[in-house]
Order: C-alpha cells, then sequence, then structure tokens
C-alpha cells in the first residue's frame, strides 16, 4: 500500500491506479511529514514536492532522507524548474534519493521498480560536466577521502561472526565473473582471513594502511572492504550491517548494547544466514524499530548462487540482467518521460 503527499498536483494524483493507505494534501514542513510517517508502514510514498514548505530547498530534502526511508520516497518534480537540473538532481542523489519523475507514467514505473544508484549516476556525471564547463576545471567524483573513482562499499558484522568475511568472497566471486577480475578488489581490515580464500584481489590491511591500499587500485570498478572492528568508514560510499536473527545471536547484542536498533536507523541492514520468512522479516522490523535491506539465506560459498546477483542489483552495483548500468539515457530526461 501506498501514501500520497500532494500539493499542486493533487488532480493528477487523484487519478492514479494504484493501492493506497493514505492521502493528504496542502503545505508541510520536512519535520512535519518525517514525524507523520516514520512508525507509519508503506511501500511507496509519492511525495509532489510543491507540498512541502521551502521544496527548492536541499536541507528540505536532507531532512526527508534522514528521517524517512529514501528507498520508498518517489518525487515528483514540477517539470521545466530549477528542480529538474543535473546539479539539484545530483544533490538529492548524493543524498540517497534515486526515485524522481516529472508524469505519472514515471509514478507508476518506479512504484514497480525503484531506481538503483546505477540507474542515475549519469545524472552525477551531466553535473559535472556542467561544472567542468563553467570552471574550466576537470572535475571527478569519488569516494569520501580516497582518490578513487570505484564504488567502494563496507561491510559490518554487528552481532558476533555475521558472516561479513564469507559474503564478501561470495560478492567478490560474483563481480569477477561480470565484471572482470581486475574490476573487482576485496580489502579486510585487520585481519587476515582473506588469506584462506586463495582469490586474487582479496587483500588485508591494517587499519591505517586502507585507504591508501585503495588508491593503488584505480582500476577497479567495484572495492569490497570488511570493516571488522575498525572505527573509520568515511572512505566508503556505502556501508552495509550484517545482522544474524537467530535468538541466541540477537539476545547477545541486545544485553551488550540495548540501543543498538536506535543506531542502525536509517542503515542498510541485512539479514545475514536468515531463516526468516518474509512475514517473520515483517515481524523482526515491528519489534526491532529497524528497516531490513535484504533477507540473505544460508548460502553454498562453493557454487554460483542467483540470489548474489539479486543483493547486488539491489544494491545498485548490478541491474537486474546482470550488466554494468540499466537503461542510461544520455539526456536528463529521458529519465523522466517514462
Amino acid at each position: 500500500m501506498n501514501v500520497i503527499v500532494a500539493n499542486e498536483q493533487q488532480n493528477a494524483l487523484s487519478n492514479l491506479d494504484i493501492d493506497i493507505i493514505k492521502s493528504i494534501s496542502g503545505s508541510f514542513d520536512a519535520l512535519e511529514l518525517v514525524e507523520m510517517f516514520k512508525s507509519f508502514f508503506y511501500n511507496k510514498m509519492i511525495l509532489d514536492v510543491t507540498a512541502l514548505k521551502n521544496y527548492q530547498e536541499l536541507r528540505t530534502y536532507d531532512i526527508l532522507s534522514k528521517g524517512l526511508d529514501p528507498d520508498k520516497l518517489i518525487l515528483l518534480l514540477p517539470e521545466g524548474t530549477q528542480l529538474c537540473t543535473p546539479n539539484f538532481l545530483s544533490h538529492l542523489i548524493s543524498m540517497g534519493i534515486y526515485n524522481f519523475t516529472t508524469n505519472m507514467n514515471g509514478v507508476k514505473y518506479l512504484i514497480k521498480k525503484s531506481n538503483t544508484l546505477k540507474d542515475v549516476e549519469h545524472i552525477r556525471g551531466m553535473a559535472n560536466a556542467e561544472l567542468s564547463a563553467e570552471t574550466g576545471a576537470s572535475v571527478t567524483t569519488v569516494s569520501p577521502n580516497v582518490h578513487n573513482s570505484a564504488m567502494i562499499i563496507g561491510f559490518k558484522n554487528v552481532t558476533e561472526q555475521a558472516g561479513a568475511t564469507t559474503l564478501i568472497y561470495m560478492l567478490k566471486k560474483e563481480l569477477s565473473i561480470l565484471l572482470g577480475q581486475d574490476k573487482v578488489v576485496a580489502i579486510e581490515v585487520g585481519k587476515n582471513d582473506f588469506s584462506f580464500f586463495n582469490e586474487k584481489n582479496m587483500i588485508s590491511a591494517r587499519d591505517v594502511e586502507v585507504k591508501s591500499v585503495i588508491q593503488k587500485y584505480t582500476s577497479a570498478n567495484v572495492i569490497l572492504v570488511d570493516l571488522n572492528n575498525s572505527q573509520d568508514d568515511s572512505f566508503c560510499g556505502d556501508v552495509i550491517y550484517l545482522l544474524e536473527p537467530s535468538t541466541i545471536k540477537l539476545n547477545k547484542l541486545v544485553k551488550r548494547n540495548r540501543i543498538i536498533f536506535n543506531k542502525l536507523l536509517n542503515r542498510k541492514v541485512i539479514l545475514n544466514k536468515s531463516l526468516l520468512l518474509n512475514t517473520d522479516v515483517f515481524d523482526f522490523e515491528s519489534e526491532a524499530g529497524i528497516k531490513v535491506f535484504y533477507n540473505m539465506p544460508p548460502l553454498d560459498e562453493r557454487k554460483r548462487n542467483a540470489i548474489i546477483g539479486d543483493f547486488l542489483s539491489k544494491l545498485g552495483v548490478l541491474n537486474r540482467n546482470n550488466t554494468s548500468s540499466i537503461g542510461v539515457s544520455s539526456k536528463i530526461f529521458g529519465l523522466f518521460r517514462r
């Protein structure tokens, strides 16, 4: 079921043929919407941005992206405004907001299939090209504090031995098949477990060495980092938090840190080695007060698993057809007119 928040485009949205659990209209502060819907269960929120006070200011969307799940937001933008420019959209993408359109067909499309980072990454390139043309300087999109254009994804166990090391191994194997051996690198911080896999480009590094090691792999498309006990994830474009949802593991976790789930709000949490069904996951989300990004069952690391490809697709590394991009248009409005 979906939520509609409307204002100037209320008439168009009222004719949208989708399941609706709640519909409101008017003008709202971003914080007001967060308070209204942060504990409300819904599939997607179709947000006519003219319903937001100060909808032309980026800070408004920053509040939304931090208070609500950005994957559930579909922004309906007024066509022909500054909101439809590469520069503005590039900022939204940096906040994790990937779903935006200017018409009802786009809304219907995004309800069925959410955008990933790969779907909208070309907009960043367009924004950089514009900035480069204005300043005469070359602009490169990089991960924080590291001069490397690869997608850098960190993994961290939250429950004990939640399986980050083996999961990274399986992700690396799948990506090496699809992208090429030299396009994928895995780095573990502070341990030497990767050596037991006997796999190329699986490297161990001390905490203080990680950034310099990353800089060596300038030709890599994807770098997977097993953060282990490292407190520094500033070089990662994304961080995945792993929970093994067995009773003993969860009870140990809560006994060790009673506010742990508060710290996982709006984070990408996956249930790893999970035997939970979808209904069980919903119950878990309700009890823990967090959203589960992916429910990963136990897997045989010796075999190629289709679910690994599905996870990489949802993460934005691959599309459903196991290619490096999905429907990337050379023009920005190719995204809106679907």
